[in-house]
């Protein structure tokens, strides 16, 4: 009897044993598949296991495995690791080829490849949270999509292909590389071949595409206005004023109060002036100037007091709020605030009496500060001047203001050559601009150029700016500052400053990337060197590249390029929501109010960055589609650029003459088989070792323009 309980101990011992190698076996299968779902027959087949007294055993490791955590049961009998690295937020990264890169929320964490099949309809710019997998030595991080948290773009615009039975939306987008079925129920008029914007209602996991539904028709693809408003579209930005906007814009009274003038200091008989671009029509500051009697200047900067208008919590200051910003798209501008307030109410007219925002300075004839006022004012503009205009003047020509304009240019000037030699870097980018007319059409193009009446006014809204964020910021040590919305510029990226040096050094240039004084210094030399060089627009661009973005934040790092320690943006409301945010703190600051709840604040700057970023890429886009448009009627001809881009797939060239970037696709190269040498930004043959580098001259020829891609397609002349 004893023997028999001790046989039956030793069996089980051995069973537990045999169960514990299996169990072990199971879970070093999945690690080593971890993108795989396998059921209990599939797992018994990979481990060569016939029996039927183990393969049951089987069933009943892979339960324990589920109830533990450490292999999921994705469906019923159907099992898949847990990968026990966790997981992990991000922002998605698609590629080319359809599968994609999750860029982690936490800095310094890896990127982590996502296959295509394990993105679970994610999409470029989409927020989600990513399952890690089990990482194999020396791999890249992989994992798969488990949930959507936030979609980046609502609307998918595209061109509508009708049937009998169903429709699809083709959106030609990196974006969306999808089409969107379209139930004919809710096609909302759109007629075959129509460009709409949709929005997607439903993605089944077992569907390849999207349904979703028409929520705009915008036209017929080619026509200026469809094309504008679909860039404006695709970027999520809104092309007009809701109706209850306009009519709560309407109701702001003009006139202003006596009870304005008597809160306000008076400006009204000091001789003020603003300088715009010619076409402008929401002049949001203005300068004045006057002798003082110890023989100091008095120079006012006056900025439109855009929040006397607009109240917190109102439904305009919602509507400014989610529209961040002004869009300045090649043919419009798309405003923040209805055109009531943005050109008649708060624009600083010439002849009328407008309400402001000043600081004021005392300044002496070396442009050093000797005191600051900043309040709330009344002024009355005497004269609009174009930038041109004002130019005029200051090269000697007769007109009204002459005395005021040449002293605060020679003031603008002084205060300049301190700022570079503070450290301060002088990106001055090439803009291009277009000639169209009245079908919006481009005749031509043309680039714009800075000039000293451009830098006047330039230099004093940065002195205002900085000053502003210094009367907050700027506190005794030991003392808190109160919250404030700052402009931020970070220093730039030792690796990527490195890369910008030994770049420019073919062309025998030459930077020194260590200490900020260094940096900044060199860096101006050779924005100078390169002045009218056909290297110019790349190099420049580089060094912007190499550069971190400025945004807006609660947490002041102080302003790389500008090299301030403090600067915020305050002289621009009418079109910028940031600068109404800081309108509204310095109010309830000089009012004693206690300092403002940080997380919130930094939330708004956070939303403010976004619809800046937003707003550029569709300025840039616009600028593309114009430059496709125009090039159009090229096609065939040859023309001489520059190598503006290097990538796998080719190489984009940059056209001297109208600076239009097409891409020469690498299989255009055919008397080669070529490859791309990432490290020295160049594509190389293998066999007759022709280089293609960054910033080499090329001539090509144009072979297609393509403007529902916004691509120029070259092919070498």
């Amino acid at each position: 009897m004893k023997k028999d309980k001790k046989s039956k101990k030793g069996k089980k011992s051995q069973d537990k044993l045999n169960k514990k190698i299996l169990s072990s076996k199971i879970l070093a299968y999945f690690s080593n598949n971890p993108s795989k779902i396998f059921n209990y027959k599939q797992v018994a087949s990979k481990l060569d296991v016939k029996d039927e007294t183990v393969r049951n055993l089987i069933v009943n490791i892979l339960t324990e495995l589920r109830d533990y955590g450490a292999i999921a049961e994705v469906s019923r009998g159907k099992y898949k690791f847990i990968s026990q690295g966790g997981y992990v937020t991000g922002k998605v990264m698609l590629t080319l080829k359809g599968s994609g890169f999750i860029i982690p929320e936490e800095e310094g964490g890896e990127d982590i490849f996502v296959n295509q099949s394990n993105l679970n309809h994610a999409l470029n710019n989409d927020i989600v949270k990513v399952y890690l997998y089990a990482r194999k030595r020396g791999k890249q991080p992989e994992g798969e999509v488990v949930e959507i948290i936030k979609r980046a773009k609502e609307n998918i615009v595209g061109v509508i292909d009708i049937s009998k039975t169903y429709a699809f939306i083709i959106a030609k987008s990196r974006q969306m590389p999808y089409d969107v079925f379209i139930p004919l129920g809710k096609l909302n008029n759109a007629q075959n071949g129509d460009k709409v914007v949709a929005r997607i209602t439903d993605w089944p996991a077992e569907f390849r595409n999207p349904f979703g539904e028409v929520v705009e028709v915008l036209g017929k693809p080619g026509e200026n206005e469809t094309e504008m408003h679909a860039i404006l579209a695709e970027f999520d930005l809104p092309n007009k004023f809701d109706p209850s906007v306009e009519l709560e814009a309407e109701k702001i009274p003009e006139a202003i109060t006596e009870e304005d003038y008597k809160v306000r200091r008076d400006f009204r008989n000091i001789p003020t002036f603003t300088i715009d671009p010619a076409d402008a029509k929401d002049f949001d500051d203005a300068l004045s100037l006057q002798k003082l009697k110890n023989g100091n200047w008095e120079v006012g900067v006056h900025i439109a007091d855009v929040t006397h208008y607009v109240k917190k919590e109102t439904i305009l200051d919602q509507e400014a709020y989610n529209r961040g910003t002004s869009v300045y798209l090649v043919d419009r501008v798309v405003p923040m605030l209805p055109e009531k307030l943005s050109n008649n109410v708060c624009s600083l007219r010439p002849n009328e009496e407008k309400l402001c925002y000043s600081i004021v300075f005392e300044m002496d004839d070396k442009a050093d500060i000797w005191d600051q006022w900043i309040g709330r004012t009344v002024i009355k503009s005497d004269k609009r001047f174009s930038y041109e205009e004002a130019q005029e003047i200051i090269q000697g020509s007769e007109g009204d203001l002459k005395e005021q304009i040449l002293v605060l240019n020679d003031l603008a000037q002084k205060l300049r050559k301190r700022r570079f030699k503070n450290g301060a870097i002088d990106f001055e980018r090439v803009e291009v601009k277009f000639n169209i007319d009245e079908k919006g059409k481009p005749l031509g193009v043309f680039f714009k150029e800075s000039k000293e009446s451009n830098k006047l006014i330039e230099e004093f809204m940065l002195l205002a700016n900085k000053h502003v964020a210094e009367s907050i910021g700027k506190v005794k040590k030991g003392e808190n500052a109160k919250t404030f919305v700052y402009r931020i510029h970070d220093k730039p990226n030792p690796d990527k400053l490195m890369n910008f040096a030994r770049f420019i050094q073919r062309f025998g240039y030459s930077i020194n990337p260590t200490g900020h004084k260094n940096i900044t210094t060199s860096i101006n030399s050779l924005l100078d060197e390169i002045q009218g060089k056909k290297e110019q627009n790349v190099i420049e661009t580089l060094a912007v590249r190499a550069m971190a973005k400025a945004v807006y934040s609660t947490k002041n790092i102080g302003h790389y390029g500008l090299s301030f320690d403090f600067y915020s943006h305050f002289t621009s409301p009418i079109r910028r929501y940031p600068d109404m945010m800081v309108h509204r703190l310095l109010t309830d600051y000089m009012n004693g109010a206690k300092s403002k709840e940080k997380e919130k604040y930094e939330k708004m700057c956070e939303y403010a960055s976004e619809m800046e970023r937003r707003a550029a890429e569709a300025e840039r886009s616009s600028i593309k589609y114009k430059q496709v448009e125009f090039m159009k009627d090229h096609v065939g001809e040859d023309f001489d650029g520059i190598i503006s881009g290097v990538t796998e797939w080719g190489f984009y060239v940059e056209l001297n003459e109208s600076k239009c970037e097409g891409l020469v696709h690498i299989r255009e190269l055919d008397d080669d088989y070529y490859f791309f040498d990432e490290d020295n930004y160049s594509i190389i043959g293998r066999s007759n070792k022709k280089v293609f580098q960054l910033g080499d001259p090329v001539r090509i020829k144009i072979v297609r323009a393509d403007l529902e891609k916004k691509q120029l397609d070259y092919t070498l002349a």
